[in-house]
């Protein structure tokens, strides 16, 4: 099968984990170790989140105040090329030194009049209490939003467009190659108002998002969205709780999810089951072969099952 799996953010960086490269590379580590084995029977694209990452940079980057901030298309490019280079790495310590893994940094179009440009809604950097959030919030003009227990940054996420440069991606499938692409959603760009160019944008794309977008225009037999739990839930956090173990698209977005944890991996494999038919899987990484033999997680398909 053509997988496209989509790394959640917390896969790179458990929550409570301080954002030490050390321990990006512990969990890049047994993240590839998972890869792997399935690379090994299958054609794997991987993406990845970037907003921990992403959000650290920007923290260090206003730190230095000689010269202006660099903009977040900029800085989720550092993350494609950190974050990839140690997928590249460790996936081909796990691989047989015959099968070639590439790293691609990937510009994604997105709309200049998204809507998402006025309301950011999509957390980045570290988490922090009520207090260090609003002195922040004032200090350098941040806005700030609840996540979880505490409070996060958040910066526009406009919807997706365009995965510019598929046809690399499918040439290096073709010659049996695990490529890394798309991470952070991939590098904001808008088209210059006479149409001839493109330029980066301040801006951050959900992966999850990119990665449906990018398995559809590879026409991927099934998309993983890998997170750190192991399948969707209803009334998630209360003593109601249940897991959705096989679901119909349309009945899961009859159902409200965070906008900016669940949310988007909802709408994501939902459109992807629609748009083509195929499925699509949520669940946790450690379980992804199980995923992958319909015995874990949240599988969305257009086939009956029916929730639960």
């Amino acid at each position: 099968m053509k997988l496209v799996v989509a790394l959640g953010g917390n896969a790179l960086l458990r929550r409570g984990q301080s954002l030490s490269a050390q321990h990006l590379l512990e969990n890049v580590r047994g993240v590839a170790a998972q890869l792997a084995r399935v690379a090994r029977d299958h054609e794997l694209v991987v993406t990845h989140g970037n907003g921990p990452q992403i959000g650290l940079l920007a923290l260090q980057n206003s730190a230095y105040a000689a010269v202006a901030p660099y903009p977040l298309d900029m800085l989720g490019a550092q993350t494609e090329g950190m974050i990839g280079y140690l997928l590249e790495q460790e996936l081909a310590n796990h691989l047989p030194p015959d099968r070639p893994v590439a790293t691609l940094l990937t510009r994604v179009e997105v709309d200049p009049a998204d809507p998402a440009f006025v309301k950011p809604t999509k957390p980045i950097g570290p988490v922090y209490a009520k207090e260090e959030a609003s002195r922040l919030a004032q200090a350098v003009n941040w806005q700030i939003a609840p996540d979880g227990a505490g409070f996060r940054r958040v910066v526009a996420s406009p919807l997706p467009t365009r995965v510019l440069g598929v046809d690399p991606v499918r040439w290096l499938l073709r010659h049996e190659a695990v490529v890394i692409a798309a991470g952070g959603g991939g590098i904001p760009v808008v088209r210059t108002a006479d149409g001839r160019s493109l330029q980066g944008v301040d801006a951050v794309i959900d992966k999850d998002l990119t990665a449906e977008l990018l398995a559809r225009e590879l026409g991927a037999d099934c998309l993983v969205i890998a997170t750190d739990v192991d399948a969707v839930y209803l009334d998630w956090g209360t003593a109601s709780q249940r897991a959705l173990t096989k679901v119909r698209p349309q009945e899961l977005l009859e159902h409200s999810f965070p906008p900016g944890s669940m949310g988007p991996k909802v709408q994501a494999a939902a459109g992807f089951a629609f748009k083509t038919g195929r499925k699509a899987l949520i669940g946790s990484l450690a379980q992804i072969e199980e995923m992958l033999a319909g015995y874990a997680g949240t599988e969305v398909s257009l086939q009956d099952g029916g929730a639960g």
